[in-house]
């Protein structure tokens, strides 16, 4: 494998951490009752939507990082029920997911994962177990952005990770995560 691809897996962490610090900061703007609120989607409602991302997160980047936890990752569906919570856990799990990815080789993404399944052990090679987990959070987050659209809360863009018209809300986005373009393209 390629270090360019290497490379590609950490630009999809960074975008990754980007869509969800833009879905949490604009879910922020909602009161509690309209996070909580039913709403048509895969998982009931705002709430249920982002923690459930979280949730598999933490499954997934925990057996990235060698981990076990396994399904007790999902013993508590909504372990934040509020933003104020939610937001800094995802922010938190967004990072150990940047650090697998930013200390990847291509010997390490063509390795296997084990992931504790509770009665069985899967293996995964790692590159196609990421590609899941992207996966993951771009189908959820949609669901969470649409939700959103039925809010007085205007749904961020979150499909424009480096398109030019982007670049001066992207630099004060990234300043708030700690970032540069150069840090995501490690130039």
């Amino acid at each position: 494998m390629s270090a360019s691809l290497v490379q590609t897996y950490r630009a999809f962490a960074h975008n990754n951490a980007w869509a969800n610090h833009r879905l949490l900061a604009a879910c922020a703007a909602l009161s509690q009752s309209e996070f909580e609120a039913h709403r048509t989607g895969f998982f009931p409602s705002l709430q249920r939507t982002l923690n459930h991302i979280y949730v598999i997160d933490h499954f997934y980047i925990d057996a990235l990082e060698g981990g076990w936890l396994g399904p007790r990752a999902w013993a508590n569906e909504v372990p934040y029920p509020s933003l104020a919570g939610l937001k800094p856990a995802q922010a938190a799990m967004d990072k150990r997911l940047l650090a697998i990815c930013d200390a990847l080789t291509p010997e390490l993404l063509d390795g296997i994962v084990r992931i504790n399944r509770d009665t069985s052990v899967q293996t995964e090679r790692r590159d196609r177990l990421l590609m899941h987990l992207f996966q993951h959070q771009i189908h959820h987050r949609g669901q969470a952005h649409a939700m959103l659209s039925a809010t007085s809360v205007a749904p961020p863009q979150l499909d424009e990770f480096f398109a030019a018209g982007e670049a001066p809300l992207r630099a004060a986005e990234f300043a708030e995560l700690g970032w540069t373009e150069a840090t995501v393209w490690k130039a």
